[in-house]
């Protein structure tokens, strides 16, 4: 079944700004979720359309890749992996959670439940590593279970308390005037439960630092930017909460000999003056091997050649990019008293018949001229 437009989900216009996608997604995420509706088996199923619809377009650069290529611009992103459950809701979740169990923060006097923090990992890669694709491990700090209390937070012995301030409920009401506004409580930040004795070895947290080592597939043609997503694997959730996701953004360094645009690669080719006045090949490397261009006789400096299919193949391009290889014809240096004896006959020569061997450079002079005298 082809999925529906994700600006019909959300029931928007294709101009409709940040907010607004947010407001719908809010409005739906409460209408349909699967706790609000056991009756419906149909509920969950919207609930993950609204879903994958907000995650799409509250992401500025995947929702510029659906406007462009529709559903297939996004479904080969990096790191755009499909719903995890109902995990990945990022600030929104909890909101949204605290709004349809009510201000306390869940069922029973339960403490809020949280999704863990996003983290983001900067990448550095190679001009070929980014045209080839690779397979790299990272090392990040992450967060896991105390195993001195079993995540309690409490020293052996005792138990995490109800918080005497908001009496479990995580949050606190104030009067400001005839209203009643409900505030996280101070005490236990919203856990709804406070340690009298606190855990010696992770302070009461429950968790502990560590390093852990991940597995990061980099896939072909990214581009400067291009972010992958490897989910679950940001911060732990709070109170059971769903863990955040870690977003490996990449970066290129720059390369001795090509400049990237987009999928097209550039490159200066030097030449010497006598292959530019008499022609040649000239041998010079690309990202898959070497190759050979014919350069014709009377060949003028700023002149491009094209190599088509020698630049990049993008994450979501369907050919590769060509490259352009841009001609600079280098003065020799050095010289001996040959050459330069050489150099003046040839001149001399040339001179003799400037409109014929040097025609722009006569045409440049007439204006010089033309600008002096008139």
């Amino acid at each position: 079944m082809a999925k529906r437009d994700y600006y019909e989900v959300l029931g928007v216009n294709r101009d409709a700004s940040d907010e607004e996608i947010k407001k719908a997604y809010r409005k739906l995420a409460m209408k349909w979720h699967p706790d609000r509706n056991p009756e419906n088996p149909k509920a969950e199923e919207h609930f993950k359309e609204a879903k994958e619809a907000y995650e799409v377009l509250s992401d500025a650069q995947r929702r510029s890749a659906y406007d462009q290529f529709g559903h297939a611009g996004v479904d080969q992103q990096p790191g755009a992996g499909g719903a995890q459950g109902f995990g990945g809701f990022g600030d929104i979740f909890s909101d949204i959670f605290g709004e349809i169990f009510g201000g306390g923060g869940g069922r029973g006097g339960r403490s809020k439940v949280y999704r863990g923090a996003d983290l983001r990992y900067n990448l550095e890669i190679t001009l070929e590593q980014a045209a080839h694709g690779f397979e790299t491990k990272i090392r990040i700090p992450s967060a896991v279970q105390c195993e001195t209390c079993g995540g309690s937070g409490a020293r052996a012995g005792s138990q995490p308390q109800t918080c005497p301030t908001c009496q479990g409920a995580g949050q606190v009401r104030v009067s400001q005037g005839p209203f009643s506004i409900a505030q996280t409580c101070p005490r236990c930040h919203g856990a709804g439960s406070v340690n009298p004795h606190p855990c010696g070895s992770c302070s009461g947290s429950g968790r502990v630092k560590l390093q852990k080592t991940l597995s990061v597939k980099i896939p072909a043609g990214v581009d400067e930017g291009d972010r992958v997503r490897l989910s679950g694997e940001g911060e732990p959730g709070v109170n059971g909460g769903p863990p955040g996701d870690l977003y490996v953004q990449v970066h290129i360094k720059p390369h001795s000999m090509f400049q990237r645009d987009h999928d097209d690669l550039h490159c200066e080719m030097p030449i010497s003056f006598a292959t530019a006045a008499l022609g040649g090949e000239v041998e010079l490397p690309t990202l898959d091997g070497t190759a050979r261009i014919k350069v014709t006789p009377e060949t003028q400096s700023g002149k491009t050649f094209r190599l088509r299919g020698k630049g990049i193949r993008g994450v979501r391009s369907h050919e590769p990019g060509d490259l352009y290889c841009h001609v600079v014809i280098e003065t020799p240096v050095s010289l001996t008293d040959r050459q330069k004896e050489l150099l003046r006959e040839f001149d001399l020569i040339s001179q003799k018949d400037a409109a014929r061997h040097n025609p722009r450079s006569k045409s440049w002079m007439e204006k010089v001229r033309e600008f002096f005298e008139g």
